[in-house]
């Protein structure tokens, strides 16, 4: 498998408060990008893949709505997280 959970401890320990804290939402933003970086690898060779393409879409929805839930609460972390994944808007 892709994701262990040693791989999604990671995420939370360098993006989350802790380890532990796996609801954090800079942990949750990471741990999507790494999941949409490797849905889009697979569609590149799967192009007919419309199952994986629809969940491609539902994760791209979800890191949306939790960037725009940072950038309402908190902008100085939410530039943090754009800044540290490249992610662009």
């Amino acid at each position: 498998m892709y994701l262990t959970s040693e791989k999604k401890q990671e995420f939370f320990e360098k993006f989350g408060k802790s380890a532990k804290d796996t609801g954090s939402t800079e942990g949750q933003i990471a741990l999507f990008s790494f999941r949409i970086a490797h849905l889009t690898e697979h569609l590149k060779s799967n192009k007919k893949d419309y199952s994986t393409q629809r969940a491609l879409i539902k994760l791209v929805g979800k890191r949306r709505s939790l960037l725009d839930y940072l950038k309402k609460k908190d902008i100085e972390r939410y530039r943090a997280i754009i800044k540290e994944l490249k992610l662009r808007r």
